[in-house]
């Protein structure tokens, strides 16, 4: 399981903007910013997002290689894929593939593709068996 990452954006402001509105129906709200001057030498200034009481995806101002990252956002629903994809395409984003069920990977797998500003591939997906109870 995965704690954190950074992701390098050219513009972070932005893409703050970007990632609060696309972020946002997934229950991803919270926003922390870091200053880098308060870790070791050389640390990134970091923009953190998050949601129930951890902050696991940074977005630090860098060098942009589009090729290098996929990230797949946790949906809790196939209506919260719906609603993440319409409002990363209204703030911006790069149509990668509209909501629906992905056959190839299981008939229970839900998602939606886009391309962040940066040209980053994201995925907003709702795996049903992950959250039976």
């Amino acid at each position: 399981m995965l704690d954190h990452i950074f992701l390098s954006v050219r513009d972070v402001e932005r893409s703050i903007a970007f990632y609060t509105a696309a972020l946002t129906p997934l229950g991803i709200t919270k926003r922390v910013d870091y200053d880098g001057k308060d870790g070791p030498p050389g640390h990134p200034d970091l923009k953190g997002f998050g949601a129930g009481g951890r902050v696991f995806f940074w977005l630090r101002e860098g060098v942009v290689d589009s090729r290098a990252a996929h990230v797949g956002f946790v949906a809790n629903s196939e209506a919260e894929v719906d609603a993440a994809y319409a409002a990363a395409m209204a703030a911006g984003a790069t149509d990668n593939g509209a909501p629906g069920a992905r056959l190839y990977y299981d008939p229970r797998y839900y998602a939606a593709n886009v391309f962040d500003p940066d040209g980053y591939s994201l995925e907003f997906v709702y795996k049903s068996w992950q959250h039976e109870r």
